[in-house]
């Protein structure tokens, strides 16, 4: 497929216009509000991975309406952790954080699969998608209980129809919680986390950053739910495909699906983001167009009065796999810097 959206020097200036509820910041607020009257932890638990360099636990934490959220959490071992700098009670050098969210359709998998975090030094939390899990990888395991209200079989359209029952309301708080879980967790320094994902995660670190007034850097590859409608109008790839399907059988039923779009708008979180930015994306990405991606940078902190420091890298000849490992390489690096760990270097 060859680049399809607006060429490299319209997108660095694409600042789009935003049809936003006057009622957005509202809306999350009273969302997270009810979220933050539990304490998130529900339960950690060492989990045997066969895996002798890293230590790993199967943590439980409460989301959206206090339901279980499942999330594997996993430091360096302690024997690597510990003997410099101020430690914890456990003797162990307290450890900034990594939240990474899932992708489309993903779960948390097994425990072993993603090592990339951990092996850098990070404290490292994997939460895992609601209702997500059947498409690709290794499953999830954590059930969505509220998925009732009309829409389409997929995430993207469960609860279309209203703001307050679609399926991402609850993934975006579930995200939210996942941070203050961590940092409730042994070992890390909860100064020091920052959130991480690509895709659909792309979308929820970014949402994360515009909630999260205190989080140290975000990093997030070819977003989700990124200048949606613009999206719509590109693309009946991935979840994208699946709203257009839905409105394909429901004709009439667009406004109220815009409607409740505007709140989900990646480009309105990321205006009121304050943390540090990295963004990447694939001018050939035809699942999450890299207009969203460059909407969302273009526009990010806008609104927090905090002039973060971002960057963002754009992949010519890639689609939504965007730069894989080399863009892995420079988060790495970037992040490193951000958060003044002189380990990791360009």
């Amino acid at each position: 497929m060859p680049a399809f959206d607006l060429p490299l020097p319209e997108l660095e200036r694409h600042r789009p216009d935003l049809d936003e509820p006057t009622d957005f910041d509202a809306f999350w607020s009273d969302t997270l509000k009810e979220a933050e009257q539990r304490d998130p932890l529900a339960s950690v638990r060492p989990v045997d991975t066969g895996l002798r360099l890293t230590e790993t636990w199967d943590v439980t934490f409460r989301g959206f309406a206090g339901d279980p959220v499942r999330a594997w959490f996993s430091l360096p071992h302690s024997r690597l952790r510990s003997s410099h700098g101020d430690s914890t009670a456990h003797g162990r050098k307290p450890l900034p954080a990594i939240v990474e969210y899932a992708g489309y359709g993903r779960g948390r998998g097994l425990p072993h699969e993603r090592l990339t975090w951990v092996n850098a030094g990070y404290a490292h939390l994997l939460m895992d998608n609601r209702g997500q899990g059947d498409q690709y990888g290794n499953g999830g395991a954590t059930p969505d209980p509220h998925a009732t209200a009309p829409g389409g079989p997929g995430p993207a359209v469960r609860g279309l129809l209203a703001p307050h029952d679609h399926h991402h309301r609850r993934l975006i708080t579930d995200a939210v919680r996942a941070v203050s879980a961590v940092r409730a967790l042994p070992g890390v320094d909860a100064a020091r986390t920052a959130a991480v994902g690509n895709s659909q995660g792309g979308g929820l670190a970014l949402a994360v950053a515009g909630l999260v007034p205190d989080l140290a850097a975000v990093l997030v590859t070819a977003p989700l739910l990124c200048g949606i409608r613009r999206a719509l109008d590109l693309t009946d790839a991935g979840p994208y495909g699946e709203i257009a399907a839905y409105l394909s059988v429901h004709r009439g039923a667009e406004a109220a699906a815009y409607r409740t779009l505007s709140y989900l708008e990646g480009v309105s979180f990321a205006r009121r983001a304050h943390a540090p930015a990295h963004f990447g994306t694939g001018l050939r990405d035809t699942i999450c167009p890299p207009s969203g991606a460059y909407a969302a940078f273009n526009r990010y902190g806008e609104l927090s009065g905090a002039d973060p420091r971002k960057e963002i890298h754009a992949y010519p000849f890639n689609g939504h796999e965007g730069g894989e490992a080399e863009q892995v390489r420079r988060q790495l690096a970037w992040l490193g810097e951000v958060l003044g760990d002189g380990a990791f270097r360009p």
